[in-house]
């Protein structure tokens, strides 16, 4: 182990909020630099103008998604509040170079002039002029006057939210008697107020509140509350609309959808839409019976705690309490009890043990002094591969895990893409960092940090982005990793989460946090048996949030979105909300973080990651063979080819939807 040195450092976290201004600054005027003088090339050749971008590119995209990124991770709302506003400075000088007609006419004659060139290079040069296309290059110079304009309003508009969201410190103060049924050890850790317990909107707070809180006004309040945290972010949703749909009309087409899917594997709003309500159609007869049940268990806890009962009405905030009640009464699955099977430090060691079967990888964690992170909390890993044929261990990059909440940190769970991975000019390879950003709870005076199943699941999840990231190699930054399709970017994730639900897996990631035992069987058979027990539901609010999406992006924005949130959530998940008007969609991050008239692939790229499993692993999880077959046909090319290739090369044929509808217990 000693004597695996990494061939290339790993970031250093020093920067101040003054530093990463200036950074910024210093990064902009360098790419104006370069993009003046490839503008100026008056014979404009591939080399001197896509190669000169790409290498700089290459060079940088590291500092700058590094100092946009400690807006989500610093403890200094001075340095968060510098990152986020040299992210509003980048992203205004991207729409200005995305705009320059000097530039795409040296790109457009490259493009026109046809150069020979490797698969990788000709997919930059058409990517680059589309780019260039897409961004309304071909107007007249007064339409793309105003297109910059308001590419900068939407621009900013995107920005505050996700810096609201991110600022975020909204909470409630509940008695004891309030939180009657929460787990002692949760409330243990909230803070008191006044006498009063303080539950913020942090997941590992509002969520045990959802599942256990007996009193259906506190699941009440604690929803509600957690909709309307960020109330300040309504009016920069609906004003992005409106911004999106005028800049899909300047650019001439329909609907910002329609511009959106053009790039996209999905290709139009129709086919989304077709996508989405036969899946709708599909899940709301299993949804109606899965709604009587839950009624029906809510009946009789109501009955049993003397609380007034409101006939047939089962409303959105009791369904994490009756789900986790069927759960544990019908199906024997109790949360608390399985998450004493997941100490968070066995389980990640446990994870990346899987990980290095499947993808023959090694995990080196670095601590003492030679630590380089952000925050005390963080891991820090170099990441090796050895594969069978190989007699020597190669580096693949920097791994980082922040998983506690902390006041100012990104509040969900993702993935961050640090610095991609490529290839120099001189043949040199370039390695990435990556980092999975959580929100587990932290360790008690009495317990370790505990995941429960579903956290597992999540962790395996965005762990499978970071490994994304890892493995990937690729001759430009841009192609890098999870840099793929949108609707494509989730499957890979997606197809991972299967092995949190295989027995032999799942005891193998166990180890009881006092006794260092595996789960027995029969609690294994249990979880796996409750896999899609209300699945019906959960996929019916996912379509929720996926056909509001597409709502909003196919109108012209002039479009009633209170409205459509509280209709459509009702109509859509089959759960009622009393008389409430929510305003969820101020904390809905994906519309303003990328997924905008996108967020419907999390489904539509589960089609891919139910195929890949079921055809290649689901005999045989931890096949190394199928494992690194699949690494470097899916996983290795980033986004350098078209995905629906390397689907077909791995599959052998089209991938279709028939072990998703199995998987989801639906007839096709």
């Amino acid at each position: 182990m000693a004597s695996l040195v990494p061939p290339q450092a790993p970031p250093s976290w020093a920067l101040s909020a003054d530093q990463i201004t200036s950074e910024m600054s210093k990064l902009i005027d360098e790419s104006k630099k370069v993009h003046d003088q490839v503008a100026a090339i008056e014979s404009p050749t591939f080399d001197n103008v896509l190669a000169t971008m790409a290498d700089f590119s290459n060079e940088k995209t590291g500092l700058l998604n590094q100092l946009t990124f400690y807006q989500h991770i610093s403890a200094s709302k001075d340095i968060r509040d510098s990152s986020s506003k040299a992210e509003e400075a980048y992203r205004n000088f991207d729409i200005e170079a995305s705009l320059r007609e000097d530039l795409y006419k040296v790109v457009n004659t490259v493009y026109n002039s046809k150069p020979k060139l490797d698969a990788e290079s000709t997919r930059l040069l058409e990517k680059s002029n589309l780019d260039f296309v897409r961004n309304g290059l071909a107007l007249p110079a007064d339409e793309r006057e105003k297109l910059k304009g308001l590419q900068k309003t939407l621009s900013n508009l995107e920005v505050q939210y996700g810096k609201n969201l991110g600022e975020e410190t909204g909470f409630i103060l509940f008695t004891s008697e309030e939180l009657a049924g929460v787990p002692e050890d949760v409330v243990s850790q909230f803070e008191v107020v006044d006498g009063k317990f303080k539950m913020t909107y942090k997941y590992p707070d509002l969520f045990p509140v959802m599942k256990y809180a007996s009193d259906p006004e506190t699941r009440r309040r604690a929803f509600v509350g957690d909709q309307n945290k960020v109330m300040e972010n309504t009016d920069l949703l609906i004003q992005a609309i409106k911004v999106r749909a005028e800049i899909a009309n300047i650019l001439g087409y329909k609907t910002h959808a329609a511009y959106v899917l053009e790039d996209r594997m999905a290709k139009s709003p129709e086919t989304v839409m077709n996508f989405l309500n036969d899946l709708r159609d599909k899940l709301s007869v299993g949804g109606q019976t899965e709604i009587r049940k839950l009624l029906a268990l809510k009946k009789q806890d109501e009955s049993e705690r003397g609380i007034p009962s409101e006939e047939g009405v089962f409303n959105v905030w009791d369904f994490r309490y009756f789900d986790r009640l069927l759960l544990e009464r019908e199906y024997e699955v109790d949360d608390q009890k399985i998450s004493e099977y997941f100490p968070m430090q066995s389980t990640i060691e446990k994870m990346l043990q899987i990980f290095s079967i499947l993808f023959c990888l090694k995990f080196i964690e670095i601590t003492g002094h030679e630590r380089s992170v952000w925050h005390e909390d963080c891991k820090q890993f170099a990441v090796w591969k050895k594969d069978p044929a190989e007699t020597s261990d190669s580096f693949v990059g920097w791994l980082y895990f922040d998983l506690h909440p902390r006041e100012g940190k990104y509040g969900h769970a993702a993935n961050f893409n640090l610095a991609p991975g490529y290839t120099d000019r001189d043949g040199n390879r370039v390695y990435p960092v990556t980092a999975l950003v959580c929100n587990f709870s932290k360790p008690s005076a009495k317990k370790p940090s505990l995941l429960k199943h579903d956290e597992v699941v999540t962790f395996f999840h965005e762990l499978g982005h970071g490994i994304h990231d890892l493995v990937s190699v690729t001759k430009y930054a841009r192609f890098h990793g999870t840099n793929v399709a949108r609707d494509f970017v989730e499957a890979p994730s997606q197809m991972l989460e299967y092995w949190c639900w295989q027995p032999n897996e799942l005891k193998f990631l166990s180890s009881h946090y006092i006794e260092s035992k595996p789960i027995d069987d029969e609690l294994i058979r249990k979880i796996v048996r409750s896999k899609h027990v209300n699945g019906a539901l959960s996929n019916l609010r996912q379509l929720h949030f996926a056909l509001f999406d597409m709502t909003l992006h196919t109108s012209e924005g002039d479009i009633d979105v209170t409205k459509e949130w509280n209709v459509m959530r009702q109509d859509i998940s089959l759960m009622q909300q009393g008389n409430e008007t929510t305003y969820g969609y101020g904390s809905f991050g994906h519309l303003m973080g990328g997924y905008d008239a996108g967020y419907y692939g999390y489904l539509w790229s589960q089609v891919f990651a139910a195929d890949i499993f079921y055809s290649e692993f689901l005999d045989e999880p931890m096949n190394t063979t199928n494992g690194l077959r699949y690494r470097d046909t899916v996983l290795k090319p980033g986004g350098s080819k078209e995905e629906m290739d390397d689907l077909r090369l791995l599959l052998g044929r089209d991938p279709n939807n028939k072990a998703f509808l199995e998987e989801l217990g639906v007839s096709d």
